[in-house]
């Protein structure tokens, strides 16, 4: 073992082979795993708990400053997502690139805390106020960058191709510009997001994302996907039964359905949502090896619906999660939400379970796999080689004590207080929770506040 690298005691810890006890892991000088053994000599950190750390796969940083802001019912009978996004439209009309920085370290600060060791980025805001490009097509992108290296967070950069206001292929509106670009100019931006990376660190990656069939056409979507390479491409599918509908009336096939019947949909694929699909689609995708990329506080407070969970996870679906508009950061909420929209739906529990798994132990496997396949990351795992994404976690509290194995997990998730067990947090061996809190907490909130006091609060 190198002089340089950092030692972790853990008294358990949940590796490929199941829960180990009295693990030593050595952290490389590069951030990968450089060894996983028994407890020999001296440690630089010791944990009661070490496990690996997920990764945030559906993100839109920006979206955490309007949280609070939506909550009051406007002039329409109902709100709905629809009326949401209206808002969110006229938000998004007053943010410049910096205040998206210090927006985005600030989120990604808290993804960290809670647990989180990558973000996959969906990234759509690109253009100035009324749609107007910057003079640096991914301008945004680079404060997007820059946000993630404040907060020492690993990062999947997914570009967002946008070009209409729906199937109907109306012009953008309003806050909605700023997303636009047609597939050629979206190209350039890609490009030139992809070389900001060059100055990043080592982990960070880039991928493709065509937001939604709605918001692209089927010649866009070829274009992304045959521009992607082996590299991730995320999108959001069958969200709202409206946007269901809409997609039935001009491709003449619902969204699920569409997509299947007209790409090779593989494991590259992160298909954000998908809650409303039938369950002959439901099994279709989960046969695909694509991964479903869940965000269940934030499809709860849109009014989205519930994740047909029961029927994929049976048929062998891939899914992880994401914290999508941001409005409550924390893993363990987001994968509780999950299994409690299950048992709602089907007025049973522990839905998910499996015989040798307890419902704990299969979300939190669920989310460090597909989280870490959705990023295109080599994380999710403690075995050489993976990057270092780590959680440690106390046990000496009122609420891991006296729990091991799948029923810490379940406690973890279940329990309430979850997120106070976490002492530290690791990113490709980047040490940036430490004691609970981030590294760099203050100097990131101070800024984030800054934006905050000058963001109009009356949407």
């Amino acid at each position: 073992m190198g002089a340089g690298a950092t030692i972790i005691h853990a008294k358990s810890a949940l590796t490929p082979q199941g829960w180990q006890r009295y693990v030593e892991l050595a952290i490389g000088a590069d951030g990968a795993i450089a060894s996983v053994g028994p407890q020999t000599g001296r440690a630089d950190h010791h944990a009661a708990l070490l496990l690996p750390a997920p990764l945030n796969l559906h993100s839109h940083a920006f979206q955490r400053a309007m949280a609070g802001l939506t909550e009051q019912r406007g002039p329409d009978a109902s709100d709905s997502f629809w009326t949401w996004r209206r808002l969110m439209f006229r938000f998004l009309q007053q943010l410049s690139p910096d205040d998206v920085q210090a927006i985005a370290a600030q989120v990604y600060m808290e993804m960290l805390e809670a647990g989180y060791g990558a973000v996959a980025e969906f990234h759509y805001l690109h253009h100035d106020i009324g749609g107007v490009p910057y003079s640096d097509l991914a301008l945004m992108s680079q404060r997007i960058i820059a946000g993630a290296q404040q907060a020492g967070i690993g990062l999947t950069l997914l570009p967002v191709l946008y070009q209409f206001g729906g199937c109907d292929g109306r012009a953008l509106q309003g806050g909605q510009a700023r997303f636009g670009n047609d597939p050629d100019q979206f190209l350039r931006l890609h490009e030139q997001a992809t070389r900001a990376l060059g100055a990043a660190p080592a982990d960070y990656r880039i991928g493709m994302a065509p937001h939604s069939l709605r918001a692209v056409s089927p010649e866009g979507l070829r274009a992304v996907v045959a521009a992607a390479g082996d590299g991730p491409i995320h999108m959001h599918l069958a969200e709202q039964v409206a946007e269901v509908d809409e997609v039935l009336a001009h491709l003449r096939a619902r969204p699920t359905e569409w997509l299947l019947a007209n790409h090779a949909v593989d494991a590259r694929w992160c298909l954000i949502h998908c809650t409303h699909m039938t369950d002959s689609e439901t099994r279709a995708l989960a046969a695909t090896g694509a991964v479903a990329g869940l965000c269940p506080l934030t499809e709860a407070s849109l009014g989205d619906g519930i994740f047909n969970g029961k029927t994929f996870v049976q048929a062998g679906g891939r899914f992880g999660f994401g914290s999508d508009s941001n409005i409550q950061i924390s893993l363990f909420e987001e994968v509780k939400a999950l299994e409690n929209s299950q048992r709602l739906a089907a007025r049973a529990r522990a839905v998910l379970a499996s015989p040798d798994r307890s419902t704990g132990r299969v979300l939190f496997d669920a989310a460090a796999a597909g989280g870490a396949q959705a990023g295109g990351r080599r994380s999710g795992k403690l075995e050489v080689g993976a990057l270092a994404d780590l959680i440690l976690l106390d046990d000496d509290n009122a609420h891991l004590c006296n729990r091991h194995g799948d029923m810490a997990l379940d406690t973890l998730i279940f329990g309430g207080g979850g997120q106070s067990c976490i002492t530290d947090v690791f990113s490709a061996g980047r040490h940036m929770v430490k004691g609970g809190r981030h590294v760099h907490r203050d100097m990131i909130e101070a800024a984030y506040k800054r934006v905050m006091r000058g963001l109009k609060t009356d949407l």
